[in-house]
């Protein structure tokens, strides 16, 4: 039943996707027949159902016009040859146990682009919802300009056609929570075509009959030359549909209880586009809608994505002749409303009221999609959101704690958070983060504040210090010398294995000293407190350790 509910959801999307990838629809019906087979077979997901993909269909189309005509014979070709050197560099990615890079790509990168997408491709249905022909090879801008200009051209019918097409869906959507098998997007599809069959209009497009013949062997036309023409924007496509596939799986897997293997995904995803690209088909990645119903529908396995694509086969045989009376219209408004749940308001609302930095990594890549090149907007959104990371770890928290004297058992507090006074000797800091190259400058204008305050000796808490590379041990190492040469010390507790094991490793404890060096806070305290200067001690009126209680007893 999964598998049935899968072909009927599919039937309209192929059509729907291959129309924005600027393919004729039947190459997005072989999409959902090949690719989701063979990723099925090799992924790590019981329920990702790939195939033809909006935001995927999208750049398809923005990379491939610039070279050939949509819809001509050079630009179905050059697409086979897109899909195979995508899928080998996915191939490849997976094989290089390099999953985990898609963690590196945000959210808002993720949200921003497929925001921007949905806004190109409600732009790219003007011409088809409104009946009129826009010039071809015009930027976001100028279509929009044009499409103002000439609303005098519009044809009502194409835009009646839409619109009810547009409303039945939204009808059926609301019916199918309720009764989950119903394909409304294949239902209103049937009423847009009703709707142009009354019309008895013959200048209404159709989208005409598609070949009711299963996708065949076709090797793509590959040479050097194309080779070196796709290879950059290839690593557009790849990259997203490794991003989304993923996103997709690990999403449903959070509600299935499933572990996941990211480079298996990887590996299912290359080789689904590989195969493909030899069988007619064109790039592809996960469908969150059709992963979703997959799931909802009582999917237990990967065999539900093979059957929907057997039924999806079964199904074309018999409704290939059909679509000789689908109106593009009637496509247009489907699209329209694929291109709207493409927006996640939510998720943006959400992000600009707890984040300035995602919002605007989100709105640069937004905005770069909409007048870049979208292979060029999707790197640009990923090179900022690695860079606001980096600028984000690059400067740890340096805390001040202390004890607090009002507790019994001296639990350490925050300074600046609950106000406790500290031991004039020693002061006691805690860094959150990590100690590598980018964030060892800002720790050591921290620790030179502190010296500056007075401090003759300092305890270091390292249990938050994640991890620390050559420039950070170096750091450590040269701040103990200098609070040797300024009369005082410099200690550690606390410290995670690894960074005792890299500090041990490199020799710095050699210079940090072996006996400056404490399992916890207590070992510590309990140690420097026999160090510090006792006559200072008799007239402090701070004390906040239990062993300052202690001494007063002895």
């Amino acid at each position: 039943m999964a598998g049935l509910t899968g072909a009927i959801i599919v039937l309209p999307q192929g059509v729907a996707f291959a129309m924005i990838a600027g393919l004729p629809p039947i190459y997005g019906l072989y999409t959902a027949m090949v690719v989701p087979i063979v990723a099925a077979l090799f992924g790590s997901s019981h329920h990702l159902i790939s195939g033809p993909n909006t935001a995927v269909s999208l750049v398809f189309f923005a990379v491939l016009s610039q070279f050939a005509a949509p819809g001509s014979a050079e630009f179905i070709q050059l697409a086979f040859v897109l899909t195979l050197i995508s899928g080998g560099i996915q191939l490849i990615m997976g094989l290089a146990r390099l999953g985990n890079l898609v963690n590196f790509v945000s959210n808002a990168v993720i949200v921003g682009f497929t925001t921007g997408a949905a806004v190109l491709i409600v732009t790219s249905q003007l011409k088809h919802v409104f009946g009129f022909e826009i010039p071809k090879g015009l930027t976001f801008i100028h279509v929009w300009e044009y499409f103002i200009y000439h609303l005098a051209n519009i044809d009502y019918k194409a835009v009646i056609i839409a619109i009810t097409t547009l409303a039945s869906a939204l009808a059926f959507k609301r019916i199918a929570k309720k009764i989950r098998w119903i394909p409304s997007l294949f239902l209103a599809m049937i009423v847009g075509s009703l709707v142009a069959y009354f019309m008895d209009d013959p200048q209404i497009k159709l989208v005409g009959e598609l070949p009711s013949g299963l996708p065949s062997f076709n090797f793509p036309q590959i040479n050097f030359e194309k080779i070196i023409l796709l290879t950059p924007s290839a690593f557009a496509v790849a990259l997203l549909g490794l991003i989304q596939a993923v996103a997709i799986a690990r999403s449903i897997a959070n509600k299935s209880h499933q572990m996941l293997d990211s480079n298996q995904e990887f590996i299912g995803e290359g080789l689904s586009n590989i195969v493909g690209s030899m069988f007619m088909c064109y790039a592809s990645s996960g469908s969150f809608t059709r992963s979703g119903i997959n799931y909802d529908a009582g999917a237990k396995t990967p065999m539900s994505a093979i059957i929907a694509a057997i039924f999806l086969a079964l199904i074309l045989l018999l409704v290939a002749p059909l679509t000789a009376y689908l109106p593009i219209a009637a496509m247009g408004g489907i699209i329209l409303l694929v291109a709207y749940s493409l927006i996640d308001w939510g998720i943006i609302k959400r992000m600009v009221n707890v984040s300035k930095r995602e919002t605007f990594v989100m709105s640069l890549t937004l905005v770069s999609t909409l007048f870049l090149e979208l292979e060029f907007a999707i790197y640009l959104g990923v090179i900022f959101s690695l860079g606001l990371y980096l600028q984000q770890t690059s400067k740890p928290r340096v805390v001040t704690i202390a004890p607090d004297s009002t507790d019994a058992k001296r639990s350490f507090v925050n300074v600046e958070r609950k106000k406790a006074e500290s031991c004039p000797q020693l002061t006691i800091i805690r860094i959150d983060g990590s100690l590598y190259f980018g964030s060892v400058n800002e720790v050591a204008e921290r620790l030179i504040e502190i010296q500056k305050l007075g401090a003759k000796n300092l305890l270091i808490v390292g249990n938050s210090i994640g991890l620390i590379d050559m420039a950070g041990a170096e750091l450590l190492e040269n701040q103990a010398k200098l609070w040797r040469e300024r009369g005082g010390k410099l200690y550690f507790c606390s410290l995670r294995k690894p960074v005792r094991d890299y500090l041990n490793k490199g020799n710095f404890i050699d210079q940090i000293g072996e006996e400056n060096m404490f399992d916890t806070k207590l070992q510590a305290l309990q140690s420097i407190y026999g160090e510090l200067d006792k006559k200072f001690c008799e007239t402090c009126t701070a004390r906040i350790f239990l062993e300052c209680d202690n001494n007063i007893t002895g």
